[in-house]
């Protein structure tokens, strides 16, 4: 796997840019992988981000668009407004995640 530094960070990543490692990353990081696809964190996009991290520990692979929506209990809306065009590939990534699965 490719090794890239953000933020001062040696991360693992895959071909695509997603992070490999789950323990690689912290708040910190999460911050500068998302101004890196322009998004300024809120409080609600840390709300979004520690469900995907909780959930990915509990099922092991990264929660789909719907599944956020459905068992995170944030509208699917909300989510197109927090992480604009692609909010699943976003979420993930900011998250520290390997790429979701399905986009729904």
């Amino acid at each position: 796997m490719p090794v890239t530094t953000i933020a001062d960070h040696d991360i693992h990543v895959d071909a695509e840019g997603f992070m490999t490692e789950y323990d690689e990353w912290n708040q910190q990081l999460g911050a500068a992988l998302a101004a890196q696809i322009g998004i300024e964190m809120t409080p609600e996009h840390w709300k979004v981000v520690d469900f995907l991290r909780t959930d990915y520990k509990d099922q092991g692979e990264t929660a789909t668009l719907r599944r956020v929506s459905t068992v995170g209990g944030l509208p699917t809306k909300q989510l197109f407004v927090l992480f604009p065009k692609k909010p699943a590939k976003k979420m993930a990534y900011v998250a520290g995640l390997p790429k979701p699965r399905g986009c729904v």
